[in-house]
């Protein structure tokens, strides 16, 4: 006999398993030995990774990998974690997001491109939300949030034949959840209408706004308009209760600075999400691709900054110029990889 390796602990109880969850989280490697169904997630993860990019690849989707440092918090509303680099002698920040760098190759020519990286955001940790995670960034030229919506509906069920097989239906939290396609699409205001009986719209006077949530027990800010005091009515009162999936289309224009106004209503702005078992899967727009218009939305960000909003991003001149050189009407969208691993 050779001795190729040593085993010095013993591996755990064969008959009880390892059911303790500080050891399952904290040693993962003991976790996959002793645990079957860790090992299927494994398997889970990788399959829907996999069938994510073929089915971009056959679309003609480009897979790139952008900067994790980078010298503009920008790309999403989160606090970030900042860095040193020595060399430059300067701070850093670790990416919140991908979308800035993406949209930057549409201007230059690639039409479709996607990438599947780690983002970091400085924040609590829950069973929904961790310091980093996995997201799926695609941006496609000559395209809009509609389009974004059948894609997105194309990446899950992928993703979801994949890892499962033919079955339509997932099973979580309780609640057995249908995804076959398509899937239905409401509007962001009418959520809250039917959920509340508040009616709602950005242009409301700010009293009345501030009326409905002090009438739903909801806390406030007093610099908040009222597409971000609608914001928070849907997030406190509607989308825990969605089952879903179903797309909340037509966000209020106030949150959401990197989205084109709505064609129809200038007050709101072409965005959807997609939420599934009450949780955010996917958040998309029609990218605002007004050079002017995006460094209004910037501007308004860096006063908020400097009013000591640790979310609020930095005026990222780069882009703009990028913007200058012209961006064509462009969809994109984010899909969140872990929480998309957590449903199937």
């Amino acid at each position: 006999f050779t001795l190729l390796a040593k085993a010095l602990l013993p591996p755990p109880d064969k008959h009880r398993g390892l059911t303790d969850v500080e050891t399952r989280y904290r040693q993962r490697y003991v976790d996959l030995e002793a645990n079957e169904r860790t090992r299927e997630i494994f398997r889970i993860r990788h399959a829907a990774i996999h069938a994510i990019r073929n089915h971009l690849d056959g679309l003609g989707f480009t897979e790139v990998e952008g900067p994790v440092l980078q010298t503009i918090q920008g790309g999403a509303s989160a606090r970030p974690f900042v860095t040193h680099h020595n060399a430059l002698d300067i701070d850093l920040y670790l990416r919140i997001a991908l979308e800035l760098h993406l949209k930057r190759l549409i201007v230059g020519g690639l039409e479709r491109v996607f990438e599947i990286g780690r983002v970091f955001r400085n924040e609590g940790i829950d069973t929904r939300h961790n310091p980093e995670f996995t997201m799926l960034e695609a941006y496609q030229a000559f395209a809009d949030y509609h389009d974004m919506m059948d894609l997105t509906e194309g990446l899950v069920s992928a993703a979801a034949r994949a890892a499962l097989g033919d079955t339509a239906t997932v099973h979580y939290a309780g609640q057995a959840i249908d995804l076959t396609t398509p899937w239905p699409r409401a509007r962001f205001a009418d959520m809250i209408a039917e959920k509340t009986g508040a009616t709602m719209h950005p242009d409301m006077p700010i009293a009345q706004a501030r009326a409905v949530l002090d009438r739903l027990h909801i806390p406030y800010e007093s610099s908040w308009g009222a597409g971000r005091l609608m914001k928070e009515v849907y997030d406190e009162k509607v989308q825990h209760d969605v089952v879903g999936p179903v797309f909340c289309i037509d966000y209020p224009r106030e949150v959401s600075p990197l989205a084109r106004v709505h064609r129809d209503d200038p007050a709101y702005v072409e965005r959807f999400e997609l939420i599934v078992a009450g949780f955010e899967l996917c958040n998309a727009y029609s990218e605002q691709n007004d050079p002017a218009e995006q460094l209004a939305a910037f501007e308004a960000e860096a006063r908020a900054k400097q009013g000591g909003d640790p979310e609020a991003g930095d005026v990222d001149h780069d882009y703009i110029r990028a913007l200058e050189h012209g961006m064509p009407p462009t969809g994109g969208l984010g899909i969140g990889i872990d929480r998309l691993v957590m449903l199937l």
